[in-house]
């Protein structure tokens, strides 16, 4: 099992930044993958941005160029620093981890707000 606690998030307005903590315990030696995800109130949960044990990154379209993905290794962190932000980013950023055998594993979520 892997648990993931989420930290950071809260309220900013247009064009401010975040920048938001996960925090990986248990089995952490089987993660190959960290990432986060994001959910609006009426959509589906989306990917925002992936890193793996290679630092290989992945980001959704909308978030390119705003948004930096990163880790430290040390201490089973990984970040996600959002700079721009847009009120369109409101949402609920879920922390994922996956393993070697593709189980995924969420945290419990923290809500971004971007006001207009």
């Amino acid at each position: 099992q892997v648990q993931l606690v989420e930290s950071g998030g809260g309220w900013v307005q247009a064009g401010g930044s975040l920048r938001l903590s996960c925090a990986a315990s248990g089995s952490i030696f089987s993660i190959n993958q960290m990432g986060w995800y994001r959910q609006a109130p009426g959509k589906q949960r989306e990917l925002v941005a992936t890193i793996t044990v290679g630092d290989m990154t992945n980001y959704a379209d909308s978030v390119k160029g705003r948004f930096t993905i990163s880790r430290n290794n040390a201490k089973n962190t990984v970040y996600l620093q959002m700079n721009p932000l847009k009120p369109d980013d409101t949402a609920v950023y879920y922390c994922m981890a996956r393993n070697l055998i593709r189980t995924t594993y969420w945290g419990q979520g923290t809500q971004v707000t971007v006001s207009s």
